[in-house]
């Protein structure tokens, strides 16, 4: 087992390391790709807020955040999708991956949520 400052890590947790930098670095391709701008008109104001990636690098799960409403988020959601291809050809361009993943697009449902929750606390705080 390899030490690292006084500490044993296992293989484990070397590989769940690992894929932590993996999502990171797919979350950072597709970051800058959507910033800079993808020719579908569909796909609005988008930030991709995490990647989940299978262990064996087959697919991986986007999650973004649309601003917008359900209509502007499933015609961007539409939009990713059909820009998928070029997409993971950027991956497998700018990585070097054994596997370049199939991207699957999720809308990341915890921004609505948070800020669900803040309008509450706020609503609470107005009635004190």
């Amino acid at each position: 087992m390899p030490l690292r400052g006084g500490l044993i890590f296992t293989e484990k947790d070397m590989s769940v390391k690992r894929m932590r930098r993996v999502n990171e670095a797919i979350r950072e391709v597709l970051s800058e790709a959507v910033a800079e701008g993808l020719k579908d008109p569909r796909i609005g104001f988008v930030t991709v807020t995490s990647v989940d990636t299978s262990a064996d690098l087959r697919s991986a799960r986007v999650y973004v955040s649309v601003l917008g409403d359900e209509h502007v988020r499933q015609e961007t959601l539409a939009g990713l999708e059909r820009s998928r291809g070029y997409l993971q050809a950027l991956i497998g361009k700018e990585l070097a991956l054994k596997r370049t993943p199939l991207l699957a697009f999720v809308h990341d449902e915890s921004i609505d949520y948070g800020f669900r929750i803040d309008r509450l606390l706020r609503e609470m705080e107005g009635e004190d």
